[in-house]
């Protein structure tokens, strides 16, 4: 009884996070970002900011992916990793840019939690040092034997114009589904993360693991209570955290204090299912991951040093 009791009450929260949580503030975020984009706002963005970012290893498609992950989610820049793998992008670049995405914080993670404290601003300042941190180590640094030449190339993405007769009203409806699919299809990935939680903690699992930990945290000066979230965050990705996190706070465990001193750590698309659904962007986005994850990996530190020390 006590299983059912689990389950249903993981299956309730999840679409709860989803539904009244995520969806509204995905919805309004990216209808502003498609206005923007079909203004020709975003091209106008990336044109001037490809001059200051190619030094660190970006590309113009680069770009678009930055903008992509810090104000739509970490999936919306698979399409143009698909593009940049297809049109002839250097591996090296490849690499850079694919350990950018990695090391930022994804909006469908940020946005909504800042209905619970977190500082988006900051975050997000700190979410491109991150990655910048990333592309620059990989492409000069860890990724510096890939190939590094690349094919002449178109640098931007098609997308629909205010002056098409859809009009600014089928962008938004569009921008709605997308959000509304987004939303839905965090549901399994959420509902499953918060049951293995819950089950682990009516096994005591998490309390044993952090009695095991408590010597090198203590070390650490780690609050202990960052174990749960880490294990979540590795195996069910941000989004699952987010959603442990949301029921954490409800329960008074943790506070906005926490959220902003750990979002770096906790807030990134380093884990299993974040890898493996951007190496299926092209086969040649897959052969440069080991690169990408070591240098999304040193970018994550930074944020995480910023977020715990300096902020």
């Amino acid at each position: 009884m006590d299983l059912i009791n689990v389950v249903m009450t993981a299956g309730k929260s999840a679409v709860e996070i989803a539904l009244f949580i995520l969806l509204p503030i995905m919805a309004i975020s990216l209808s502003i970002m498609r206005l923007l984009e079909a203004a020709g706002v975003l091209d106008w963005v990336v044109a001037r900011l490809v001059p200051i970012l190619r030094p660190f290893g970006l590309t113009g498609l680069s770009v678009f992916a930055l903008l992509q992950v810090n104000l739509v989610s970490f999936a919306a820049p698979i399409a143009t990793l698909s593009i940049m793998d297809k049109r002839g992008t250097s591996d090296r670049h490849l690499a850079a840019t694919f350990a950018m995405v990695i090391a930022m914080g994804q909006a469908n993670v940020a946005f909504p939690l800042t209905s619970l404290g977190l500082h988006l601003g900051i975050f997000i300042l700190v979410s491109l040092v991150g990655g910048l941190v990333a592309a620059f180590c990989t492409f000069y640094l860890l990724g510096r034997n890939l190939m590094a030449v690349e094919l002449k190339m178109e640098e931007h993405l098609p997308h629909t114009s205010l002056s098409e007769p859809k009009g600014i009203l089928a962008i938004i409806n569009h921008a709605g589904a997308e959000a509304f699919r987004i939303a839905v299809g965090t549901i399994p990935i959420l509902a499953l993360a918060l049951l293995f939680v819950a089950l682990a903690k009516l096994v005591g699992g998490f309390a044993l693991l952090e009695i095991l930990l408590a010597p090198i945290l203590h070390l650490l000066h780690i609050d202990p209570v960052l174990v749960i979230p880490t294990l979540t965050k590795w195996l069910g990705g941000a989004t699952g955290v987010m959603g442990l996190l949301v029921d954490m706070q409800r329960n008074g465990v943790v506070d906005s204090q926490f959220l902003n001193k750990t979002g770096g750590w906790l807030i990134n698309t380093l884990d299993v299912p974040g890898i493996a659904i951007l190496m299926s962007s092209g086969p040649r986005i897959s052969k440069v991951w080991k690169q990408a994850v070591l240098g999304g990996f040193v970018g994550i530190l930074v944020r995480t040093l910023i977020h715990a020390y300096v902020l």
